[in-house]
This record gives structure tokens, C-alpha cells and sequence, in this order.
């Protein structure tokens, strides 16, 4: 059963389901441009571990130790020489150990030009430790050098939640993004947006001049993914949706889901 919605599923973020999805949507890409690359060219999984905090974007107060009460005590007579002498008490105070990291894989494309296997472009589809606390700084010190290396970076966000990378201007209206920012024209790129309510877009992935860009059908690839994943059956479109914040945009995804599994 295809998702009910015309473009993002919003559930699969909201039910805390979108690692797996990451992975098997990023596979159907590749598998799609090993299809549609020019002969000489080769899309390949990557990944790297990173730790992150647990609760990344938490925030942390200074709270002291324990803390000294002195309760005094005084006997009747106890305004001279004789009075009771002050009994010190610690009372504990409550403080969390230090958070544990967790093991993060972070897996995106990358596109070389065969034989000699160069680097031509990256793919990055965001997960969500990509956009909060100290993962959102570490993928911003990688898409710096990514840069750096003049390679074309493509982004993608299909996700409500974290927080937008920068830009030199503020990103168009919309709920989800594409970033295409091809080596030669740095610090220009195109940005794709679109909204809850729209399907996705086919972007262009760039490769070496004169080499034609090639299309990559987000929409089509979403849904491979959903249905290969079996997400109509693990999804709950019963639940209520907190992840959008314009309120008629979650009363039309709540009515949208629903509306499909009568």
C-alpha cells in the first residue's frame, strides 16, 4: 500500500522511524544512478561513525554538587557560654551523570569518474542528528570540506524537526529542501522547496563539464522506499502529528492519513 501522502510521509519522522528509511532510501538512489550514470561514472554507498550525545539538544545548567545547610539548634539556655552548638547537615541535591554517547552512522552517496576513480559529487540525504546539537556542528565542519574540495555537494532535507544549515539568505517558504551547489558557481547554489502538500521534485545531479547533468526522482525513490520498507504496516496513522507547527498543515496530514486507512 502506497503512503497517503503525495510527497513526505511526515509519520515516518514523527514515530521515530526515519534511520531505517534514511538507509533504504539513499540505496534506491544509488541503485538508480548506477542505472542513469554515464558508463564512465560510479555511485557508491559511504558511511562513517560518529558519537553524539545522547540528548544533544538539552539545555545544561551549572547546579552545584551538594549542598551545606546549617540548621541551628539552641537549648532554653542557650544564649551564653553554654548555648547548643550548630549541628552541620548535607542534604544531597539530584544531578544526572554525565550523558553517554551513542553510535551514530552517517551514510550518503558519492559519485567518482571512472578509471581513476575521482571524486565528482556528494549526496547528502539529513538525518536528524545532522540538525541538532553537537552532530548539526560536526556535519557543518563536513559540508566546509566538502567545499573545500571543489566537489559538487547535493543536500537533501525531507525532515520537519532540527534546525536549517546555513545560508547566506534566508532559505525560500517551504517545509522540506533540496541544496544543489555545483563547484563552479560557488557561492551560488539552487535551492528546491516545496511543502507538505506538494509531491517531490526530480533534482539535477551535477557531474564533470560537459558531462549532462542526470535527474534523481525523489518521489519515486520515497516510495520504493516505503514500500519495500513496509511503512503502511508499521506506521500508526491513528496518532496525533506534533511536527508540523502551522496548525492547518497538521489538521490536513492528520485528516489526509486517516481519510486513506477507512
Amino acid at each position: 500500500m502506497p503512503s497517503p501522502f503525495p510527497g513526505v510521509d511526515p509519520y515516518i519522522e514523527a514515530q521515530g522511524l526515519w534511520e531505517g528509511f534514511h538507509l533504504m532510501t539513499l540505496a534506491c538512489c544509488c541503485e538508480s544512478l548506477n542505472v542513469s550514470l554515464p558508463s564512465n561514472y560510479l555511485a557508491t554507498l559511504a558511511a562513517h561513525i560518529d558519537l553524539v550525545d545522547r540528548a544533544q539538544s538539552e539545555h545544561k545548567e551549572t547546579i552545584p554538587d551538594v549542598l551545606v545547610a546549617r540548621r541551628g539548634r539552641r537549648s532554653a539556655a542557650g544564649r551564653g557560654e553554654g548555648a547548643a552548638v550548630a549541628s552541620a547537615t548535607i542534604e544531597p541535591v539530584r544531578i544526572p551523570l554525565p550523558r553517554s554517547k551513542v553510535e551514530v552512522r552517517n551514510v550518503w552517496i558519492e559519485i567518482h569518474r571512472m578509471p581513476g576513480r575521482t571524486p565528482v559529487s556528494v549526496i547528502e540525504l539529513l538525518s536528524p542528528t545532522n540538525k541538532t546539537g553537537d552532530g548539526f556542528a560536526k556535519y557543518q565542519r563536513k559540508r566546509r570540506a566538502t567545499i573545500r574540495q571543489k566537489l559538487h555537494l547535493i543536500e537533501i532535507d525531507l525532515l520537519l524537526g532540527g534546525q536549517r544549515l546555513p545560508m547566506e539568505e534566508p532559505l525560500p517558504p517551504g517545509d522540506f529542501f533540496a541544496l544543489v551547489s555545483r563547484a563552479e558557481e560557488r557561492p551560488e547554489a539552487s535551492v528546491y522547496a516545496w511543502t507538505i502538500r506538494d509531491p517531490l521534485p526530480t533534482i539535477p545531479i551535477p557531474l564533470r563539464r560537459p558531462d549532462a547533468d542526470v535527474g534523481l526522482d525523489l518521489a519515486a525513490h520515497f516510495a520504493t522506499a516505503y514500500d519495500r520498507g513496509r511503512y503502511a504496516l508499521g506506521l500508526d496513522y491513528s496518532r496525533p502529528l506534533a511536527t508540523l507547527k502551522k496548525a492547518a498543515d497538521r489538521t490536513w496530514s492528520e485528516r489526509t492519513a486517516r481519510g486513506s486507512r477507512r
